[in-house]
């Protein structure tokens, strides 16, 4: 079967611990563990096969039990899986999560930095219709995937997350679809003075003429509880949260959205305001439950919320 969106990126386990507030430095709280699959790349294919697409996802393990039980995971969602086996140690993450669902996360790339342009199949680019990519693997493979992708004529979508240091903008010239949420988009913008609070102050016209000073097609800024903004040259968009939903844990909305998208741009041809609020149904889902991969809602869910909305 052919795999309409293509995810390259990473596994983490996720190794998740809720408290009632986050320790303060040389604090210690008593809280409760959990641990389960994550990492931004398999949670985001995970999504997309969740919310409806055929999937496929590229990935690097360490030959741990964290790696096989990933492997199995990946296989049970349905999900086309293209794996390399690296002397490292599969990716984890360390997470906290507070009584109001917000997070704080470390993670460790391990087998993820190993990625390299071999492990992805070229025919497998070629033949699907979006590529998603993220920040936690090698970052020079998200441009050799790009390149491959734009030649192939297939759609790229890029998730900046984490933002980091090393971030290549090169990779913006090769970019359909930009994904920041607002810390990220802060990074991006990287001028003296603006913050996320000065964010949060723009007007919508005023977010829309700073997104168009990336040359990139379409920009859109998730922004938490409040939705996300679409930006494209021939106009803008905002598209706000679902209200009543019970956030229970916020780890692992972003990248719901990110899979919903892209599910989206397959189920409606393209069209991304529809993309979007399909995306943003399936961000608002994803908080009600606990963990990130297991969070991840169907597309029935997806349906019956856009239809009560």
């Amino acid at each position: 079967m052919i795999s309409s969106i293509v995810v390259i990126g990473s596994f983490n386990q996720d190794l998740t611990w809720s408290c009632t507030e986050f320790p303060a430095a040389g604090e210690t709280v008593v809280g409760r563990f959990k641990t389960g699959p994550g990492g931004k790349g398999s949670n985001q294919a995970v999504a997309a096969a969740r919310a409806g697409a055929a999937t496929a996802f590229v990935g690097a393990l360490g030959d741990d039990n964290f790696g096989h039980d990933a492997e199995k995971f990946l296989r049970a969602e349905g999900i086309a899986v293209h794996l390399a086996r690296k002397k490292l140690p599969t990716g984890n993450a360390a997470i906290l999560v507070n009584r109001r669902g917000e997070n704080q996360i470390i993670i460790a790339l391990g087998a993820n930095a190993a990625l390299a342009p071999r492990d992805v199949p070229a025919a497998l680019l070629g033949d699907a219709r979006v590529v998603v990519c993220q920040h936690e693997t090698n970052l020079a493979l998200n441009l050799h995937v790009f390149r491959t992708a734009r030649r192939a004529g297939v759609t790229t979508v890029l998730n900046p997350a984490p933002m980091r240091a090393d971030f290549d903008p090169r990779i913006l010239d090769l970019t359909d679809v930009l994904v920041p949420n607002e810390t990220e988009f802060v990074a991006l913008v990287n001028r003296r003075g603006f913050t996320e609070k000065s964010l949060h102050a723009l007007p919508h016209h005023d977010l829309h003429r700073l997104c168009r000073s990336f040359d990139v097609p379409t920009i859109i800024v998730t922004l938490g509880a409040r939705g996300c903004f679409v930006s494209q040259s021939r106009g803008h968009l905002f598209i706000p949260a679902h209200t009543g939903l019970k956030v229970v844990d916020t780890t692992g909305a972003g990248d719901a959205f990110v899979g919903g998208f892209a599910a989206g741009l397959v189920r409606f041809d393209g069209n991304i305001a529809s993309a979007a609020r399909y995306g943003n149904a399936a961000a608002g889902l994803s908080v009600t439950k606990f963990g990130t991969a297991p969070s991840m809602p169907a597309q029935r869910a997806i349906a019956r919320l856009l239809r009560s909305a």
